[in-house]
């Protein structure tokens, strides 16, 4: 009769001990239950029942209690324990040690014997006490580990997250408000009047500390919340867009304003003919956002009876609007029930909805069912009049109490209270006379639902009750409070804690809230994907979440809704994706039938809801504020630069940081755009040459821009032609709107309240030299806010750029830090196949992508063009009318003036025919057929050329042309743009583009071939001089249009000559600064012979005429940069002012009397030249003279002011020079030993010098004079330093002290005593108050200047401190050490804030950068790291250098810096990204120190070679019209002299023609450095060795290759033909020699034997014997025939470098590392002379012609000549000044040629043993090869820089004399023997400049 009383009575009734009973029961029936579903639900029941069983023991201490709590916890643990489920078991396990209790964790027994077990336990007690045990199950949703029950892993919302809220931006007082969420954000921070510590937003504390002290402002704002609110009013639609915006305003009205717009929803749900679902929903809302005081009672009976009549009348409404309005009675039913209201009139309210309510449960819509059942719920929270309510709140008065005071509550929530008021809710249901049947009837619906497949409404709707209360209801309600506040670690806990978390509908409402949330973007991308995640475990989870089918079809409903949401994120939509693909295996047969059904059904249409509406445009407070209307425009702009977009062909671009870096350092462009958008930066700058894809990727971003575009985000893409924009630098934005047709107070509306960033696209085609950001005041107070995208063409804009770019004001120095530059790199070969892809999709044109990819294989050269995006699509456009696939496609040469001939003449015939096919007037089609007659084509191009010139001379090149009729009819414009027929005709055949009255050029580039076609148009001397057959295709006679293939060596020289034109445009405009232009003239030039005689008449011309001395002076640029070279040329009297003649070639040249005024002469070779009675006013030659000193230079210091500069010598002297005439002012030499440091005052008028003579000097750097001598150190006097005030200095010494004195009086004012070793450096902070020092005791240590005490003593380093240096703010020192590391120090607390430790060996220097942002430090591991001062983070490395890094130095705005090594070199870097630069190539021993000069610019290096250099920063980059881009390896003459090959890093092999210097092909294919190259005996083959392990065979009458000879397993170093040619030797790193057939490429031997890397082979004379040498010290004898080891020549101790045959082939040479030298007898591989003498190894050896002598050449600087048959040595040749790498005898044998990596050549007279000649070169000299040509013999050199020469050796009298023929490149300035007699205008820093590179003044 127990288990009758207790279910028959309310759970609240029982005893203590009965519910204990009940807890007993549920027990035993959990552990009976199969079903573990039932089994979790009546262990959950269980739990609900002993919450008062747990206070009351807590209460009253009873351990009785207490005792039986443990015991069920430990029934409950070991019932979970044997169920699978054992972290939840450890829970309960501990809660039982918690009540008492004591757990057996061994012997773990049976299910049946651990449930007996506890009964039997229980049963003293129940004797005892006289009532039932009872046995609770109560942890499954309560206990901290609920997460870890309910199966959810930690990582799902693992923390609470900051709420969604609006992005506020404070307004300035006074100020029109950007929108209404502003002016509600506002009014809520003054209502709520936080202290400003409690406000996290700084923006927002400090608005409104201010506006609280102006009481006008909160005035302001609130009259401004009352007009929008009388505007909803008067507002005719009230629309979804009017309502968000007065819901916005809701929580932060006034009393009254709050009531009138309660009043006018009202009115306008009731007056309404059709139910307005906006306004319902805003009614809802605006009543949830509610202060409580202002709503009553009455208020919401009165809405709600409103609601039910309109439900009444509304039944026949679609389902959807069915839900919406359901929705929406919910919200209103919720703040009803938050608000506390009853007493509603059953009769005419409660009653009818709750009818209404019930009848959509007969609906077939799932979705509405669920919403309707939630309404339901709320409608029971509102309680009716029914005259029994006290009978119910007797029964169910913890349900009341439980759901009134939650919801109440729910804005403070706390949420363990929650879940126990939750238990209060299931009491008061449990103790229904119904609690177990409705266990039960739960669980045989669960089942049913599991089992039965009924439709998924109907399963629904037996999960939902229509009649009572439920908790889930509530749960839910405090779900929503959570989720608002961003609580989702609490959301998460409550979902898997709270009692009903199986309930269906309960997990029906979490589901749809985890959608809400995975669907909104304003949530982070974590917390999204946790939703998502959330979803995904209680789908899979059956266990713990229960198998109901209609949750799982819900769960997949909304995750396929999610993953098909149009516009979703990549990541998103693909996180989803992936969960869903590993669902679809899940589960059993049944469950993946329902997955299969709800993927074939597709997404629900239900939305999920994501956010409130946007606001209108214009919106409420827009008309309030008179604001003009621009979101309408904006909307229109949007609409038509989409469309004008288009589905061109478009790849992603690919850039660099600079342009110095290098292509491979690329990333994708866009992705730098965007964080560009992101972030702080203001200017964008992109870079590229012309063609790269600026303007298309311009167009491509504003795209993407637009596309994201909404009003909220508020961004806008405003895309700006520049040319097309008259004075861009003034009003540049307004401009470009009203061209778009914005009016002036739309205009006004954007400048003051919107963002734009400007995509202004061509600033060189503008012609600007302004800074269009500064000039434009962009982000000036009052003035546009606009980031920019400025693009550019990167040959347009010079050394200087950077200045025209960087965001500043008028008033102040422009910020570097503001501004980031991009470079676009070429196409990569992917994306030119990728680019193929597209076009043939898109286009489908004659060929195929096959084809054009074979074409790209084959064609020489075609690749590298086609990596430019507008060169490929006018190759792809024109290939298959250029080439014949069929023919041999690698005999094919195409160059890019080709591309275009051809492009325009396939433009013109498409125009022809576009024409003859439209409906044409007849005067029009007389005109066309009259044009057709005369050749339509070229009266295209005609009218093509005589634009373009037309465009230059008449604008000056700007690209944009404006014709209005009545204005220019009469102007030249008429001639192109005017109505006339033929006009008409001819410019709609022309790639000109039209937008409105502006005409263009489709391409910039198409502007500039036509003015260089109307320069030289070859089709005119075709028509000339070419039969007609040949007048088939356009383009130049000696370029390749087709398979036909044209050798111009091979072509006869023009014999007709064209007379100079006055009227090109060569004659009246200076073209040196449109490189376009230049380059395609230059092309031609290389192409035409005719053009390049045409050229060199203007030269001779401007001889006797000035009248052609711009004509002239284009000329001569256009053929430097043609690689055409004036060696020995005679330009006596040319007049070519203001040319570019920098990195030309006039090696003798004859320039007496020629006017070179304003000439570049940069890195130009004048060597020889006789520039006598030359004009050079004004001439630049991009460095200034060096310094010469009496000794090794230790350092230079620049003065502040830039107007001096101290030289330190290591004698003991300070020479001090004046800037600006270079001159020496004074000698400061009065110290006795060497000066140590030496440091300006901050005003520049006085010096400090510290000396090894124990003393300190002050100088006055006006008079020279020694002011000071400062005595008082008792050793060498280490580092000085000024204070910031220049009135103190301190002196670091050897005697470990410092000492402080007064700079005016040279008094001693304080002693610092302290270090236990030598002080090396000293530093003072930027406020004066501390100095620093570091020293050989290992620490730092930081004292006061004024008291002398040490504050701090900083230690940690493990080895001498070398250099201390405060930050720029003084709130840090950094510390270098001979340990390795650099420190970063904290001044106040001493703490050590970062080690920088990459280094491997000492560091020597520590610098701060200007901005105190980054570190430097150099180091003697050859290399400088930049590190980040906030995280002590590498962000470089910067290596390059080969030798220890010796100082550094930063430029004073710190976007460079500089190094100096032991290596000869400095190189200046970029501290962005760690590229180097420039390198500084010139002294010729250690270079000491860089400084920057304060005035910009420049840049002073020191050295031990005695001098001082000073250097342009930015004039080191060479301009290449041939040759390498990285070092030549070897050098090899083809048999008949007349063609030399070289090889290089960059993997490529070229053949230049020994007369003239072209080269005449490259020959592509290693896929690493090339080490090797030969020419077969009989010249028609050269073979290559490379790094990529192979050796390629090379035919040299077509340059194809054709042999790839594979099989080596490492680099293949050296190869060596046979003396017949049939066969190649090749060695390896793979230790092995092979034997290769030439004629089949087949492997013939394979020589094993070395145990070290092979790396020389040669045949023997006869070609019977190879020999290799190898790095075991051993050379080896094969033979050629059966490859077996004859001879093993042992006896060096080091690697073997060089071995060569006698020309007998009876001995063997071979010259090691181990310094000497071995003659070989090959019969019997005996020793016969060691050649000893030589200090170091010996790189090279070779016999003399005869065989009686040999040459050595040795890395101790020398050559030395050996007897071979005494093995004595005859002769040493002495004088280069670095390791000699190479030397070659003359073909007569009677002069060696050295070459060395010191930069020269040398021939030597062997009679005499004496130097007959020096030539230096720009770099180190790699190789050398004489070469005996007819008439003349030539030496062949390749340099360390990618340089090759070829110099022509004479002799005379016993006198040498070396003339260039050519060179491929030039990278420095040489005027060796120039002579410069009676030169005119030549400044005198230039004259001193070329007196000391050797000029000569006869």
């Amino acid at each position: 009769m127990v288990f009758g009383s207790i279910i028959s009575s309310p759970r609240g009734s029982l005893s203590l001990q009965q519910v204990l009973s009940l807890a007993d029961i549920y027990l035993e029936g959990a552990s009976k239950a199969t079903d573990p579903d039932i089994a979790m639900v009546l262990c959950h029941d269980t739990e609900v029942s002993l919450t008062q069983v747990k206070r009351a023991a807590k209460q009253t201490e009873d351990k009785t209690m207490r005792e039986r709590i443990a015991t069920i916890y430990i029934g409950l643990g070991e019932l979970l324990d044997d169920r699978g489920h054992g972290v939840e078991a450890k829970a309960f396990y501990k809660k039982s040690e918690k009540w008492g209790g004591s757990v057996q964790k061994s012997d773990q027994p049976t299910n049946s014997s651990r449930l007996n077990s506890v009964v039997q336990s229980t049963g003293d007690e129940r004797n005892s006490t006289g009532t039932t045990p009872v046995v609770r199950l109560s942890a499954l949703g309560l206990s901290k580990q609920s997460s870890d029950i309910a199966g959810m892993p930690q990582h799902v919302f693992p923390k609470n997250v900051r709420p969604l809220a609006i992005e506020f931006k404070p307004p300035e007082p006074d100020t029109r408000l950007n929108d209404t969420p502003q002016l509600a954000s506002c009014l809520a921070l003054l209502q709520a009047s936080p202290e400003p510590e409690d406000i996290l937003d700084i923006s927002a504390r400090d608005w409104l500390q201010v506006t609280i002290k102006e009481q006008d402002e909160q005035d302001r704002l609130k009259t401004l919340a009352t007009d929008v609110i009388r505007a909803f009013k008067r507002d005719e639609f009230k629309d979804s867009s009017a309502v968000t915006e007065v819901v916005y305003l809701a929580p932060v009205l006034e009393s009254d304003d709050f009531r009138y717009l309660l009043k006018e929803f009202y009115t306008g749900i009731d007056q309404s003919g059709l139910l307005d679902i906006h306004q319902l929903e805003g009614l809802a809302q605006l009543i949830q956002g509610a202060d409580p005081g202002y709503l009553d009672s009455d208020d919401l009976v009165k809405i709600l009876g409103l609601l039910s009549v309109r439900l009444r009348d509304t039944h026949q409404q679609s389902t959807r609007n069915l839900y919406q309005l359901t929705l929406a009675v919910s919200h209103v039913l919720d703040a009803m029930a938050e608000a506390n209201v009853n007493g509603l009139d059953r009769e005419t309210i409660h009653e009818p909805l709750s009818s209404y309510l019930d009848e959509l449960k007969r609906s077939s819509d799932s979705y509405l069912v669920y919403q309707a059942a939630y309404a339901y719920q709320a409608l029971i929270c509102v309680p009716d009049n029914e005259t029994l309510w006290q009978a119910t709140l007797r029964r169910t008065g913890k349900v009341i109490q439980g759901v009134l005071g939650l919801v109440s509550a729910a804005k403070a929530l706390d949420l363990n209270g929650f879940i126990d008021g939750l238990t209060d809710i299931q009491q008061g249901l449990a103790g229904a006379s119904e609690a177990v049947q409705l266990v039960i009837a739960t669980y045989g619906s669960a089942t049913s639902l599991a089992t039965s497949g009924q439709k998924f409404f109907d399963s629904l709707k037996e999960g939902l009750s229509f009649n009572r209360q439920c908790a889930w209801y509530v749960a839910l309600r405090g779900a929503d409070t959570l989720i608002r506040e961003g609580q989702l670690a609490d959301f998460r806990k409550l979902v898997c804690e709270a009692p009903c978390r199986r309930d269906v509908a309960f997990q029906w409402g979490v589901c749809q809230r985890l959608g809400d949330i995975a669907a909104n973007p304003a949530w982070d991308m974590q917390t999204r994907q946790s939703a998502v995640s959330f979803l995904g475990v209680m789908y899979r989870d059956d266990v713990q979440w229960g198998n109901q089918a209609n949750i799982k079809q819900w769960i997949l409903s909304i995750l396929i809704q999610l993953s098909s949401q149009p516009g979703g994120e990549i990541q998103f939509v693909t996180f989803v994706e992936s969960l869903l693909e590993e669902l679809q295996k899940d589960g059993d047969a049944k469950k993946q039938a329902l997955y299969r059904l709800c993927r074939e059904s597709g997404p629900c249409t239900l939305p999920l809801k994501v956010a409130l509406p946007t606001l209108g445009s214009p919106s409420l407070l827009d008309r309030v504020q008179e604001r003009p209307d621009v979101e309408g425009n904006l909307r229109q702009l949007r609409r038509q630069r989409l469309k004008e977009h288009g589905s061109a062909v478009y790849i992603p671009p690919q850039a660099k940081t600079n342009l110095q870096a290098r292509d491979e350092e690329r990333f994708p462009l866009m992705e730098k755009v965007e964080e560009f958008l992101a972030g702080d930066q203001k200017v964008f700058l992109l870079l590229g040459v012309s063609g790269a894809g600026k303007s298309t990727f311009n167009r491509q971003l504003e795209y993407d821009v637009w596309q994201t575009y909404t009003k909220k985000s508020g961004i806008i893409p405003l895309y700006i032609n520049l040319p097309a924009i008259e004075k861009p630098e003034h009003d540049m934005i307004a401009k470009q709107l009203r061209k778009i047709e914005f009016t002036e107070p739309q205009i006004r509306e954007l400048k003051l309240h919107r963002k734009f960033v400007l995509i202004c696209d061509g600033y060189d085609e503008s012609q600007q030299s302004h800074n269009l950001y500064t000039s434009n005041r962009l982000n000036e107070p009052g003035e546009w806010s606009a980031k920019m995208v400025i693009s550019c063409r990167s040959e347009y804009i010079g050394m200087d750029y950077r200045d025209r770019f960087q965001p500043g004001n008028r008033n102040q120095r422009s910020d570097t830090s503001l501004l980031q530059e991009a470079v676009i790199t070429p196409f990569s070969m992917d994306q030119v196949q990728d680019y193929i892809g597209q076009y043939v999709s898109v286009h489908r044109p004659l060929w195929e992508a096959d084809e054009y990819k074979k074409a790209l294989d084959l064609i020489p050269g075609l690749k590298e063009l086609v990596r430019n995006p507008f060169l490929m699509s006018l190759s792809l456009e024109v290939l298959p009318r250029m080439v014949d696939p069929v023919h041999d496609l690698s005999a094919t040469h195409i160059t890019r003036v080709a591309l275009y001939d051809q492009f325009i003449e396939h433009w013109m015939e498409r125009g022809k025919k576009r024409l003859g096919e439209k409906n044409l007037s007849p005067q029009a089609r007389a005109a066309f057929e009259s044009l057709s007659d005369e050749g339509f084509k070229q009266n295209g191009i005609d009218y093509l050329k005589r634009l373009s010139v037309a465009i230059y001379k008449e604008q000056g090149g700007q690209p944009i042309v404006r014709y209005s009729r009545y204005k220019d009819g009469n102007s030249w414009k008429a001639d192109f743009f005017s109505r006339d027929d033929e006009v008409q005709l001819l410019r709609e055949a022309c790639p000109l583009t039209r937008n409105g009255n502006q005409h263009r050029f489709i391409h910039r580039s198409l502007l500039e071939y036509g003015l260089a076609l109307a320069v030289f148009d070859p089709e005119d001397w075709k028509e000339k001089f070419i039969p007609d057959p040949a007048l088939s295709r356009r383009g130049s006679t000696s370029s390749i249009l087709s398979s036909v293939v044209h050798d111009p060596s091979k072509e006869e020289p023009a014999t007709t000559k064209q007379e100079p034109d006055l009227c090109s445009p060569l004659a009246w405009r200076i073209f040196v600064n449109d490189p376009s232009v230049l380059q395609f003239l230059e092309e031609r030039v290389r192409q035409e012979p005719l053009l390049k005689q045409q050229l060199l008449d203007y030269i001779e011309q401007s001889k006797i005429d000035k009248k052609w001395r711009t004509a002239a002076a284009n000329a001569i640029t256009i053929l430097v940069r043609a690689g055409v070279q004036f060696n020995g040329a005679d330009l006596q009297g040319i007049q070519i002012p203001k040319a570019d003649l920098s990195y030309g070639m006039f090696d003798s040249a004859q320039l007496q009397g020629a006017d070179l005024r304003h000439v570049n002469l940069r890195c130009a070779w004048l060597q020889k030249a006789n520039l006598s009675k030359a004009q050079m006013t004004g001439v630049q030659f991009g460095e200034l003279p060096l310094l010469k000193q009496e000794s090794k230079v230790a350092r230079s210091v620049y003065s502040p002011d830039g107007e001096t500069i101290a030289v330190v010598l290591d004698i003991g002297k300070i020479m001090l020079y004046s800037i600006s005439t270079w001159e020496q002012i004074w000698t400061l030499g009065d110290h006795d030993g060497e000066v140590f440091g030496v440091a300006y005052s901050p005003n520049s008028s006085q010096i400090a010098s510290c000396s090894q003579d124990r003393t300190a000097r002050l100088w006055d750097v006006e008079t020279g004079e020694c002011r000071h001598i400062l005595h008082g150190h008792y050793d060498s006097v280490r580092d000085i330093a000024y204070s910031p005030q220049g009135d103190r200095v301190v002196s670091a010494s050897d005697d470990k002290k410092l000492k402080l004195w007064d700079a005016a009086t040279g008094n001693c004012l304080q002693t610092f005593v302290g270090h236990k070793g030598l002080i090396l450096s000293v530093a003072y902070s930027s406020n004066g108050n501390q100095i620093a020092s570091g020293s050989k005791d290992k620490t730092v240590r930081l004292w006061s200047t004024e008291t002398g005490e040490c504050l701090q003593v900083l230690g940690g380093h493990t080895a001498t401190i070398s250099k201390v240096v405060y930050s720029p703010q003084g709130d840090a020192v950094a510390s270098a050490s001979y340990d390795g590391s650099a420190r970063l120090w904290d001044v106040a607390t001493g703490e050590c804030r970062h080690i920088l430790k990459e280094h491997s060996k000492t560091v020597e220097f520590v610098l701060y950068s200007p901005k105190g942002d980054q570190v430097a430090s150099s180091s003697s591991d050859k290399s400088v790291r930049l590190w980040d001062v906030d995280t002590g983070i590498c962000l470089h490395a910067l290596l390059g250098h080969s030798e220890a890094v010796t100082n550094i130095a930063y430029s004073l705005q710190g976007d460079v810096v500089a190094s100096t090594s032991i290596d000869k070199t400095a190189r200046l870097w970029d501290p962005k990204t760690g590229v180097c630069l420039q390198t500084l190539v010139g002294h010729s021993e250690s270079v000491t120190s860089a400084m920057f000069s304060p005035k910009g610019g420049q840049v002073a290096t020191s050295s031990k070679d005695k001098t001082v250099r000073l250097w342009d920063v930015g004039s080191g980059i060479s301009r290449h019209v041939g040759g390498y881009s990285s070092s030549i390896g070897k050098i090899a003459c083809s048999p008949n002299g007349k063609e030399v090959a070289t090889c290089s890093n960059d993997s490529t092999v070229q053949i230049w023609d020994v007369e003239t210097g072209e080269c005449r092909r490259t020959l592509r294919g290693h896929s690493g450095k090339v080490f090797s190259v030969v020419y077969s005996p009989q010249g028609d083959q050269i073979a290559t060795s490379s790094w990529d392990h192979t050796v390629r065979l090379w035919s040299m009458e077509t340059g194809a290759c054709s042999h790839v000879l594979s099989g080596h397993g490492r680099e293949v170093f050296n190869i060596a033909y046979s003396p017949h040619g049939d066969h190649i030797a090749s060695t390896s790193n793979d230790k092995t020699v092979r034997l290769w057939d030439v004629r089949t490429g087949e492997c013939q031997l394979t020589m094993e034997g070395h145990t070290g890397l092979v790396f020389y082979v040669i045949f023997s004379p006869d070609g019977t014997q190879i020999a290799s040498s190898s790095w075991d010290n051993t050379v080896r004898v094969w033979d050629a025939e059966t490859g077996v080891c004859s001879k093993i020549l042992t006896g060096h101790h080091d690697p073997i470098e060089s071995i060569v045959f006698s020309p007998q082939g009876d001995r063997i040479l071979s010259a090691s590392r181990d310094f000497r030298a071995r003659v070989w007898e090959v019969a019997s591989g005996e020793c016969r002379h060691i050649l000893t003498g030589h200090k170091d190894m010996i790189y090279f050896i070779t016999y003399s012609p005869t065989g009686d002598q040999v040459a050595s050449a040795s890395r101790d600087m020398t050559v030395k000549l050996w007897d071979v048959e005494t093995g004595i040595c005859l002769q040493t040749f002495n004088g280069h000044s670095n390791a000699v790498l190479r030397i070659v005898y003359s073909p007569r044998g009677d002069t060696i040629a050295s070459a060395s990596f010191d930069g020269s050549m040398r021939l030597w007279d062997i009679a005499s043993g004496e130097c007959r000649l020096v030539q230096d070169f720009p770099g180190s000299v790699n190789g050398i090869e004489w070469i005996k040509t007819p008439g003349v013999e030539c030496l062949a050199i390749v340099c360390g820089d990618g340089s090759v020469w070829m110099c022509e050796v004479t002799q005379e009298g016993g006198l040498y004399r070396v003339r260039l023929r050519w060179s491929s490149m030039n990278n420095a300035l040489t005027v060796t023997d120039a002579i410069i007699q009676d030169v005119q205008g030549l400044s005198r820093l230039n004259g001193q400049l070329l007196i000391q590179r050797g000029a000569l003044l006869l």
